[in-house]
């Protein structure tokens, strides 16, 4: 799942002027990057810490506050890297599954946990399947939650949320010193190749998770590369806008075909075909088309370009048929 659109201007410039510079360590606490990061969502630069993708940061905040035999409760399906992380911190996943309308089902999330519960993850907008939370129904959410309990919510597509009374999770840190948010430069930021995340939480969390991350784990040509799409920002803005608008265009054109689609803020929509699932990603395949497809479930399909759009729709048409 990609942002179709090439690098934005000025990027590959900063890029070519740092490969001059690749002999030398990178800033081992990205200190420019934290800086900007602090000051664009108005937060502490004491809050923030980087790392070489969300994922990436993830596994440093698992390595915080979890060890074995802790629990690690998420919604599922939700995204595939959450069981890979868990598993390696040595904790034990809980998995507890979406709503009929592939959303999260917060009360039974509460009601997973234990007294083994360190964290609890949630993703909003949900990949795969595109709803995001409310910001009344995290509120809620989080007042049942043990204050012991840290709730990480990975907003890596925060860029193109468009529903009304959506969750900003960094407008609720100051309220809730558990809460840990994730976000990353990959999806509306174009920067995936070059794999940069951060987290944002209150400073004695985001302390104890710089303490766990891998030294020199945002490099150097990382950290210029997002400073100068931050300094980008209204192009970058008018892209995802561009994308939202394809977005809209792409589900009402496969919902008027007769689709059951999830409402989606990501740049994805999500189609539940069960044990058809297999059969449509290799008809997708032979049609042109990749697709992230899982097994016995549904698929993922990232809006691309105009043109790669109209040939999904027009796929997705003669598929039904």
């Amino acid at each position: 799942n990609e942002n179709p659109n090439p690098p934005v201007t000025g990027l590959l410039a900063a890029l070519s002027d740092q490969l001059a510079e690749v002999n030398r360590y990178p800033d081992m606490f990205a200190t420019e990057l934290t800086a900007a990061i602090a000051e664009r969502i108005g937060v502490d630069r004491a809050q923030v810490v980087t790392g070489n993708g969300s994922v990436a940061v993830l596994a440093h905040v698992l390595m915080a506050l979890v060890e074995g035999g802790d629990e690690v409760v998420y919604p599922w399906r939700s995204f595939e890297a959450y069981p890979i992380a868990v598993g390696t911190s040595g904790a034990d996943s809980v998995r507890v599954p979406l709503t009929p309308d592939a959303r999260h089902d917060l009360p039974a999330l509460a009601d997973a946990i234990t007294k083994r519960t360190k964290v609890i993850i949630l993703c909003s907008p949900n990949n795969p399947t595109g709803p995001s939370l409310t910001e009344a129904e995290v509120r809620d959410f989080l007042a049942a939650v043990p204050s012991r309990v840290a709730v990480v919510l990975d907003e890596a597509y925060r860029e193109y949320v468009r529903t009304e009374g959506a969750v900003d999770g960094v407008a609720l840190l100051r309220e809730y010193p558990n809460l840990i948010v994730l976000r990353t430069f990959s999806k509306a930021w174009g920067l995936a190749g070059i794999r940069v995340g951060y987290a944002v939480g209150s400073p004695g969390l985001i302390s104890g998770i710089r303490a766990c991350s891998t030294p020199f784990g945002t490099n150097s040509l990382a950290q210029h590369a997002a400073l100068a799409v931050l300094g980008r920002e209204e192009e970058i803005l008018a892209r995802v806008a561009g994308t939202v608008s394809e977005r809209e265009r792409v589900l009402d054109a496969v919902r008027a075909q007769g689709w059951e689609v999830p409402e989606s803020d990501g740049n994805f929509f999500w189609l539940a075909l069960g044990e058809a699932t297999g059969r449509f990603v290799a008809d997708a395949a032979d049609a042109g088309l990749l697709v992230r497809g899982f097994n016995g479930e549904g698929v993922r399909i990232t809006i691309g370009e105009p043109e790669a759009n109209d040939a999904v729709i027009e796929f997705l048409g003669d598929w039904r048929r």
